[in-house]
């Protein structure tokens, strides 16, 4: 159990959470383990066969924090929240908009732009910090491979053909993962990009943080007062956030892959910590689960200057100041959204 930038993480397995009062008490083998002042939440998220209270539901609905049930390995399987209070206007435009080929191909241009960007400033990152000349060529290529793909979005018209160029950057990016590993490459290097379920520890890694990611992304567009269900790069779905996972697209690289790379190369994730079950689906244990949330939290509140308020902000604040900035390119305030990239 962690309290941190104002999400309670459960993981205990058999934890209850109940409401006592104005607070949220967790319990664990009957012992209350922990008490939070609902006050001072955004939202819960409850990992795995943690049970909630309808008492501890409702207060959370009354106070605005929403209720996240994801899976182990951090899927999300259902979202318990208060009415929403957006603005109807700006959510009637979001569903013209992504009904409109154009503008759904010039927003998932946009996006895409953004992650490929990040991407290459990754890869260079590492080049530059490694030490092994095959490695940074193998870096260096993968970096010039998505350079040269960025200029040709600017031509695409439709999210076809974009979400196409996306597949082609995404897998050449995957194939040069393994050369940003330093330390356990034979355990943690991907065979390129798997999920439901990840076939790898560097994956089951990945997915655990992006389920996260997209968790914060789908707070950070109800936040703005839009629907975290109708995407623009993402088909629509039952049960897909598809703006949550369209927002998320350029923060891969910034709050996941860095981050997985990181705890791997210092060793704060050990290969022993991932569990292989039957048909090859890799898991992590509940002791590297908690390292990861905590490590996450962490990486959340380091400061990054924002490439257009130039001013520092925590990075956990970037998803909900992008949400907005794609509900003022909706309210017609910005020509075109403008991805955050990050200088390196």
């Amino acid at each position: 159990m962690d309290v941190q930038l104002n999400t309670l993480y459960i993981v205990t397995r058999g934890a209850t959470v109940r409401r006592d009062h104005l607070t949220l008490q967790v319990v664990v083998e009957q012992q209350a383990r922990l008490t939070v002042p609902i006050h001072q939440l955004e939202s819960v998220a409850a990992f795995g066969g943690v049970h909630v209270t309808p008492g501890a539901m409702g207060l959370c609905a009354e106070s605005g924090v929403a209720v996240n049930f994801l899976t182990e390995s951090g899927r999300l399987v259902a979202r318990v929240d208060a009415p929403s209070s957006g603005n109807v206007l700006l959510r009637r435009e979001q569903f013209r908009r992504a009904d409109d080929p154009g503008a759904r191909g010039s927003v998932a241009r946009c996006l895409i732009a953004g992650k490929l960007h990040n991407c290459r400033n990754l890869l260079l990152r590492a080049g530059r910090e490694s030490g092994d000349a095959a490695d940074q060529g193998t870096l260096s290529g993968a970096a010039g491979h998505l350079a040269g793909a960025i200029p040709n979005l600017e031509a695409d018209t439709d999210a076809d053909t974009v979400r196409g160029r996306e597949g082609d950057a995404a897998r050449v990016y995957f194939a040069a993962f393994g050369a940003m590993v330093r330390v356990g490459r034979g355990e943690f290097t991907p065979n390129g990009r798997t999920r439901r379920p990840p076939l790898d520890r560097m994956n089951a890694l990945l997915s655990f943080l992006y389920a996260l990611l997209t968790h914060d992304c789908t707070a950070a567009c109800a936040a703005a007062g839009l629907d975290p269900s109708v995407g623009f790069l993402h088909v629509d779905r039952p049960g897909r956030p598809g703006l949550a996972l369209d927002l998320m697209e350029e923060f891969r690289p910034l709050l996941a892959d860095r981050l997985a790379l990181a705890l791997v190369n210092r060793q704060q994730v050990k290969a022993s910590g991932f569990e292989f079950r039957e048909g090859g689906a890799v898991s992590m244990d509940e002791a590297t689960r908690k390292a990861v949330l905590t490590a996450y939290q962490q990486r959340k509140r380091e400061e990054v200057t924002h490439p257009y308020l130039d001013q520092k902000v925590p990075l956990g604040r970037l998803p909900f100041l992008q949400a907005r900035v794609f509900a003022r390119h909706l309210r017609g305030d910005l020509p075109s959204y403008l991805p955050c990239v990050l200088k390196n």
